[in-house]
C-alpha cells in the first residue's frame, strides 16, 4: 500500500504544482507581453477615465445616444446569456415589439424599415456591436437630438465601421461605445 500510495501523491502534488501554478502564471505572463490591451478586458480608458470595454455592451437609452442590442442579462458580464426564447415564445414577442415601441416613440418620423439587432438579444446578451443598417437607422434622431448634421452622422458611423474580420468572417459593423465617445467627442 505505501508503495502505491506515495508515488501518487507526489505525482498529485507535481500536477497540482504544474497546471495549478506554473502554467497559469506562464499563460498570464505570455498574454501581459503579447496582447497587454486584450489581456486587461480590453478597456477603454482615456485621460485616467475608464469608460468601458470594447467588447462588453453597455445600456444607452438617450435618444443622444446610439443604442445597442438587447440583454437579457443587462449587459452583466458575470452571468452572460441570452434570453433562450423560442421564436414563438410570447415573452419574446412581448420584448421585440415593447423594443419597436420604443424605438417609433424615440425617432416617430423615421420611416426605415428597423434592423433586427436593434429588437433581438445576441446568444451573450454581452454584444458591443450593432450592424451598420442598425447604426444608420438611429442617425436621425441621434442628429436631431443633439443638434448635429445628418450627414456628419452618418460619417461618423463610416469612420467607426468595422470591417468583416480578416476580410471575410462575419458582418461590417458598429462598436456602440465607441461611437458614443466619438460623439461626445471623447476619444
Amino acid at each position: 500500500m505505501n508503495t502505491q500510495l506515495r508515488p501518487a501523491l507526489v505525482m498529485l502534488a507535481l500536477l497540482t504544482l504544474i497546471t495549478g501554478v506554473v502554467y497559469p502564471l506562464a499563460v498570464t505572463g505570455i498574454a501581459q507581453l503579447a496582447f497587454p490591451h486584450q489581456a486587461n478586458g480590453s478597456l477603454i480608458v482615456i485621460d485616467g477615465k475608464t469608460y468601458g470595454s470594447e467588447l462588453i455592451g453597455q445600456n444607452f437609452d438617450d435618444p443622444k445616444y446610439f443604442w445597442g442590442r438587447l440583454s437579457a442579462v443587462n449587459y452583466d458580464s458575470s452571468t452572460s446569456s441570452g434570453s433562450n426564447y423560442g421564436p414563438m415564445n410570447p415573452a419574446l414577442m412581448e420584448a421585440v415589439q415593447a423594443r419597436i415601441d420604443a424605438l417609433k416613440a424615440a425617432d416617430p418620423d423615421n420611416t426605415l424599415p428597423i434592423p433586427v439587432d436593434l429588437v433581438t438579444a445576441s446568444g451573450s446578451g454581452l454584444d458591443p456591436h450593432i450592424s451598420v443598417d442598425a447604426a444608420l437607422y438611429q442617425a436621425g434622431r441621434v442628429a436631431s437630438a443633439r443638434g448635429l448634421n445628418e450627414a456628419d452622422v452618418v460619417a461618423l458611423i463610416h469612420q467607426h465601421t468595422d470591417g468583416r474580420q480578416f476580410g471575410f468572417l462575419g458582418e461590417p459593423r458598429v462598436n456602440v461605445l465607441l461611437l458614443n465617445l466619438a460623439l461626445d467627442g471623447i476619444e
